[in-house]
């Protein structure tokens, strides 16, 4: 009985990348193996996952589904088991070191991709061929005086989230049957089955407007008081609420009301527009004091419904640990950058990874959890997923007699970024700057 205790805290303090990680898993790893393509696009099967409708594979857990079904709308879904809907998804060991400072280094006997000077100065020299105006002469031939590492751990913390919230919609009812509450109970906005409408784990965004069955009721339009018509806002406008006055009789513009039209030479006509009145009658209710309801189109009645806004997104929180050698390149490089994962863990609520052999990293992790962006209260958490990916940063720094700038090769897609490159606006010109500068 004391030895299956100390086995279940062993492999709970296992680290999720070692130099062991090719031996068999343990025993308890075959649970969590069901959730192991959960939320990936390139899934096709999930293991655990009920069968959805139709041929559509339904993309959540039995847990998730119980969650997000919950009965009562004003508590929060309970925590699945702490093991279940865990995904550690180890990519493989590290091959690059950490430059210095505590760096993660998994492995040793896997080799380093190391640029040298010809790939550095090509990729310089292929970056500034794609800026306009800018003199390749540093390029080509200043001297490369220092190659640094530099790499950076990138920290993302993915919370998947569900938010429902009711509106009310209304349209003019003429007449025929409606979906009231005769058919059926209303159901409340959690209570509503869209296994149907469920997107993928961690899609950026989407969302949907749902009819809740037999939320359907006809109530008087409060525009018109159910009459169909209210007072005309033109002929009755300074009236009471309720009260209109028909007859509204407006001056005629063309003979201001006289009923005659006057002429140069002293002669008068009947006003065609009046037809010799004077008066014109009001010509947006032709005088009756009344215009037709625009809300309920005339009927006097209107039939609301209740329509679900349920919306899915993905709250992201991102953090960089960068050397001090990397600390002028903006984060959003190295997001965008490719790298390699360290830790790709998914579950219900995520906790800070766990590295045997490096603290810095296991510091790192907990402030990524720490920044966990908060959730709406009229949401539902349905999975995190926390990872943490190195980014292989080379600083490369170029002089020439008393001047020198900096620019770094950024990840496996070797991006080049630079800020201060020395020839930014060239016409053309570089050689006679040169030539002038002797």
């Amino acid at each position: 009985m004391g030895a299956e205790p100390e086995r279940d805290g062993e492999e709970q303090r296992r680290p999720f990348l070692s130099s062991s990680s090719s031996s068999s898993p343990p025993a308890s790893a075959a649970a969590e193996q069901q959730y192991q393509f959960l939320g990936h696009s390139s899934s096709s099967v999930l293991r655990g996952a009920p069968a959805p409708l139709g041929d559509r594979v339904y993309p959540y857990p039995p847990s998730i589904h119980s969650a997000v079904l919950s009965p009562s709308a004003s508590h929060a879904p309970s925590s699945p088991h702490p093991n279940e809907g865990l995904a550690i998804v180890p990519q493989g060991l590290y091959p690059y070191g950490g430059g210095g400072g505590g760096g993660y280094q998994p492995s040793e006997s896997v080799a380093r991709d190391v640029l040298d000077e010809v790939e550095i100065r090509q990729l310089l020299i292929d970056h500034v061929g794609h800026r306009c105006f800018w003199g390749s002469r540093p390029a080509l031939m200043w001297n490369i005086t220092s190659i640094e590492d530099c790499n950076v751990y990138v920290g993302t913390l993915e919370t998947f989230i569900e938010e429902r919230d009711i509106v009310t919609k209304k349209e003019p009812y003429e007449s025929g049957k409606i979906d009231g509450r005769d058919k059926g109970p209303v159901l409340g906005v959690w209570e509503l089955d869209l296994r149907s409408e469920f997107p993928q784990l961690f899609l950026p965004e989407k969302e949907v407007m749902v009819k809740i069955p037999h939320s359907e009721v006809i109530e008087k339009c409060s525009d018109c008081e159910g009459r169909g018509e209210k007072p005309c806002p033109t002929c009755n406008a300074g009236q009471e609420h309720g009260f209109y006055k028909a007859n509204q009789m407006t001056r005629c513009s063309a003979c201001h009301g006289r009923g005659l039209l006057a002429h140069q030479d002293g002669s008068d006509s009947v006003c065609g527009m009046c037809n010799g009145k004077g008066m014109l009658p009001c010509i947006a209710c032709g005088s009756r004091g009344l215009v037709t309801c625009n809300t309920c189109t005339g009927y006097g009645s209107l039939l609301a419904q209740s329509i679900a806004h349920v919306r899915w997104k993905t709250l992201s929180a991102r953090k960089v640990s960068a050397t001090r050698g990397a600390a002028s390149v903006p984060e959003e490089v190295f997001h965008r950058a490719k790298g390699v994962q360290l830790c790709n863990i998914q579950a219900y609520q995520c906790t800070p990874a766990f590295f045997a052999d490096s603290y810095p990293l296991n510091q790192f992790s907990s402030e990524v959890i720490t920044s966990r962006l908060p959730v709406p209260p009229s949401a539902r958490v349905i999975s995190e997923r926390h990872i943490i990916s190195v980014v292989p940063v080379t600083r490369v720094t170029m002089a020439h007699r008393k001047q020198s700038f900096s620019f770094y090769v950024v990840g496996y897609s070797r991006d080049v970024f630079i800020r201060d490159y020395p020839s930014k606006s060239c016409w053309g010109l570089c050689c006679c700057f040169e030539w002038l500068g002797k």
